[in-house]
């Protein structure tokens, strides 16, 4: 319980990354309206507090994946569990005795009976909205859109095709020598390219442009925070990457995107359907997604698909940009994939 005199606490454990708080934003929205008396807590790593902050009006409480909550975090009174369907995170919450708990049944954790049961096929943002359902809290999944972040961008970035190469996994990336091929593609094409990366990929990025021919400046991989990079993704005039964060960030952001999946289906964390400033490729085929090579079904898509889905994309505006451009004839030329055995 709140010490007397502060405000109640509202706890959302989803103790992941990037792109799962952005699917969790229309459920984290809807908490905030249902209990608008409290204090909004996200138990999530603290890179994500701006846009925490940003999408949901939640601050963040360190936390990372099954471990622990903070134990100023004890005691809330209302602890919602999106972080999955348990029992580990359901015992994370029981551990931190809140008044009540909002999760998904699970047969190994008594208490959570009274929860709705879990889909495997359901798509992330519609799992957490029908969870808040089954207790009576109304989530509309169609609630994705942030405010672009107020941060200066370089000039170049404004109306650029944003290249995202890397993911969490290796079955989610795509050969850096393709990635390449667009970014040359769209040089040629008359389109500024630049490329980002998370921490860790910084080399991945200078890689991709190096074999592009673009300058080093092009290259934002490890000199960006999440809010600088959701500030290059709102400027930007299309995306293109792969099954990652970013393509949530596009999403939000409305900027449009050519999203390639792999091992995961769209259907469970791709774009919402019907959004044509969206694309996404998709062999057809599933399998691990956190495989330690590039998913054979990833790389059966080639470069030529990926940039006419970047043609076919409507155009996002920026005054100080021309972004279409007629040539294509890079698209046309062979290209080696070594990293694909082709």
């Amino acid at each position: 319980m709140s010490p007397v005199g502060e405000r109640p606490t509202l706890v959302a454990l989803r103790a992941l990354g990037l792109g799962d708080l952005l699917t969790a934003v229309p459920a984290l929205r809807a908490l905030r309206e249902r209990f608008p008396e409290h204090r909004p807590v996200l138990a999530a790593p603290v890179p994500l507090a701006p846009l925490a902050r940003l999408a949901a009006g939640f601050e963040v409480a360190d936390a990372a994946p099954l471990a622990p909550l903070p134990g100023w975090l004890h005691g809330a009174d209302v602890a919602v569990n999106l972080h999955g369907r348990g029992p580990q995170s359901h015992r994370v919450l029981l551990a931190a005795r809140p008044r009540r708990a909002l999760w998904f049944a699970n047969p190994d954790v008594p208490q959570s009976a009274e929860g709705p049961r879990w889909r495997d096929e359901e798509h992330e943002v519609r799992r957490w909205c029908r969870l808040l359902a089954h207790y009576g809290i109304l989530a509309d999944p169609r609630r994705l859109e942030i405010p672009a972040p107020n941060l200066p961008v370089p000039p170049e970035a404004r109306g650029a095709t944003l290249i995202h190469p890397g993911a969490s996994s290796p079955a989610r990336r795509w050969p850096p020598e393709r990635w390449a091929a667009i970014a040359r593609a769209e040089r040629e094409a008359n389109r500024r390219v630049v490329i980002t990366g998370g921490p860790g990929e910084e080399e991945l990025g200078h890689r991709v442009a190096a074999l592009a021919g673009l300058p080093a400046g092009a290259v934002h991989a490890g000199r960006t925070d999440l809010l600088q990079l959701a500030a290059l993704v709102a400027a930007a005039g299309r995306v293109a990457c792969g099954d990652t964060g970013v393509a949530h960030l596009a999403t939000a952001l409305s900027t449009p995107s050519v999203v390639l999946f792999g091992p995961t289906p769209p259907s469970r964390w791709g774009p919402p359907p019907g959004k044509p400033h969206h694309r996404v490729l998709w062999a057809g085929t599933t399998g691990d997604p956190h495989g330690g090579s590039p998913d054979p079904g990833l790389l059966r898509i080639g470069v030529a698909e990926v940039l006419e889905a970047l043609d076919a994309l409507p155009e996002k505006l920026h005054p100080a940009c021309n972004l279409r451009a007629k040539s294509r004839a890079a698209a046309q030329r062979p290209v080696n994939h070594p990293s694909s055995g082709g």
